[in-house]
């Protein structure tokens, strides 16, 4: 299934999801003209769970700075494509109900808690985790949380037919869920370190995003009528 908009228009600008989407975008088209030293690129900023626990003496910034930098860094088009595109349907009104500099803040916590829970699934791996989904998997925690009545129009396959569908936002975001635990279930029992999807990141970013969605909202919203309208 693949959602392309929501029925629910924002009230400002969003300005810093939209700035999100533009980053990712040029730091991809940086890694594209790396060439062969692209590998290294990724090395250098991406996340790699066993470099943690490492024993050779690296410093505490440089062992953080990759939960930040690898979370604008893209393995290819569709990867990016994929999570813009989330990005663009989903935080846009996240922003709206949080206002900006608080969403900034929600949109990176989540995506560091994202990155512990891969962490703590997978600690010896040497395989770079990168990519935006952690922290939009914190976005569609609290878009699930803020609208779960919004009315998602998504492309659903039906055997050799493509169909237009209007799905619930608290349907399809659960569904996609459910499909990123029982795949990050079955992930633990792999015993090769390959690269792959980072399932835990994805689970571990929802449910952060539902836990702090409400700490982070602009006062004064009670509760989310049928179209996502809010009454005070």
């Amino acid at each position: 299934m693949i959602p392309l908009r929501d029925r629910i228009p924002s009230s400002s600008f969003p300005i810093v999801n939209i700035t999100i989407i533009v980053l990712n975008v040029l730091v991809f088209f940086y890694e594209f003209s790396l060439g062969s030293d692209l590998n290294n690129f990724i090395n250098d900023y991406g996340l790699v769970p066993a470099s943690l626990l490492s024993s050779q003496e690296t410093g505490f910034i440089d062992r953080i700075y990759p939960f930040f930098t690898s979370m604008f860094l893209h393995g290819g088009w569709l990867h990016l494509i994929g999570n813009m595109l989330y990005l663009y349907i989903f935080g846009d009104n996240v922003e709206d109900r949080m206002g900006h500099f608080k969403y900034l803040l929600f949109y990176l916590i989540s995506g560091f808690a994202a990155a512990f829970a891969q962490i703590i699934a997978n600690l010896h791996s040497t395989i770079p985790m990168v990519g935006a989904s952690g922290s939009i998997s914190g976005v569609l925690g609290a878009y699930i949380l803020f609208f779960p009545k919004s009315r998602i129009l998504t492309l659903v396959p039906i055997f050799f037919f493509i169909q237009l569908i209007e799905i619930p936002a608290f349907i399809l975001l659960l569904l996609w869920f459910v499909i990123q635990f029982f795949s990050g279930v079955a992930s633990l029992a792999a015993t090769q370190n390959t690269g792959g999807v980072a399932f835990w990141a994805h689970i571990g970013g929802f449910v952060a995003g539902i836990i702090l969605a409400k700490l982070f909202q602009k006062k004064g919203y009670h509760r989310t009528g049928w179209f996502g309208r809010n009454y005070s």
